[in-house]
């Protein structure tokens, strides 16, 4: 039990569902090493990957907030047994590299996507590289996001973005709301290869570049990179898989 950790927000059902939880699992063992129970909503799942970074630790999220597409649901009944047959997906964040219009260099993961969003009522005007060919010399838009496949289905879905398949290898990049050209619509690309935007006006139209959560502002240059060397292992029942999350979202109709 000395590798056991359980964390949650503050919420009154988060605080609520790891009472139950450590009374339920007391005195247990349990086969996994190492792991992190986490309680509460993405938002909190993708602090506590982040702030855990590095550790090989083993994540399995519960949720108590709305969505919770990186957690699991909780049952009281069977989570001793989720807890053992859970499956294990492991997945590495972007890292992306921030230099600033004064030149100071600023560094965050992000597990789900990098926004890079217009910062005034000034469109961003920005050109994208993949390696060292341009996607885009000159992209006049709110923005643009690079999305991992776990984080395809957020805000990338959103702004109608491909969804990724989890092992697909690839990044999907995003324009917010494209002024000009009005008709790109993105492109897929390998995660291989550092993806650079610049931005082509830092005076009259500057950008704030946004990591999941995390925003630097006054960005001149953004670089965005797979960081293989980092793992997060993320548990998930077999009921809800991130896999199968992924599937549900593709074939999602939605009523008004």
């Amino acid at each position: 039990m000395s590798d056991l950790k359980i964390i949650s927000d503050k919420n009154k059902k988060s605080l609520k569902i790891k009472s139950l939880i450590i009374k339920l699992i007391k005195k247990k063992t349990l086969s996994v090493n190492k792991l992190i129970i986490v309680i509460g909503g993405d938002g909190f799942m993708l602090e506590t990957l982040k702030k855990n970074k590095g550790l090989n630790n083993f994540f399995y999220g519960i949720n108590s907030g709305n969505y919770g597409f990186l957690m699991n649901k909780f049952s009281s009944k069977n989570i001793l047994k989720n807890l053992k047959n859970a499956k294990v997906v492991s997945i590495s964040p972007l890292e992306m590299i921030v230099k600033n219009n004064k030149n100071q260099i600023k560094k965050s993961l992000a597990i789900n996507e990098v926004s890079i969003l217009r910062q005034s009522r000034q469109t961003a005007s920005m050109s994208i590289k993949h390696g060292f060919k341009y996607i885009i010399k000159n992209l006049v838009s709110d923005g643009v996001l690079v999305s991992t496949p776990a984080g395809s289905t957020a805000y990338n879905l959103s702004v109608h973005g491909p969804i990724l398949d989890l092992n697909s290898k690839k990044l999907s990049i995003a324009p917010i709301s494209p002024f000009r050209p009005r008709t790109w619509r993105g492109k897929i690309v390998k995660d291989k290869l550092k993806i650079v935007i610049q931005n082509l006006d830092i005076v009259k139209r500057p950008i704030s570049a946004v990591a999941d959560n995390l925003e630097f502002r006054n960005a001149k240059t953004i670089t965005v990179s797979t960081n293989e060397n980092i793992k997060f292992n993320l548990l998930y029942d077999k009921s809800s898989s991130l896999q199968k999350k992924i599937k549900v979202e593709q074939l999602r109709k939605e009523t008004f």
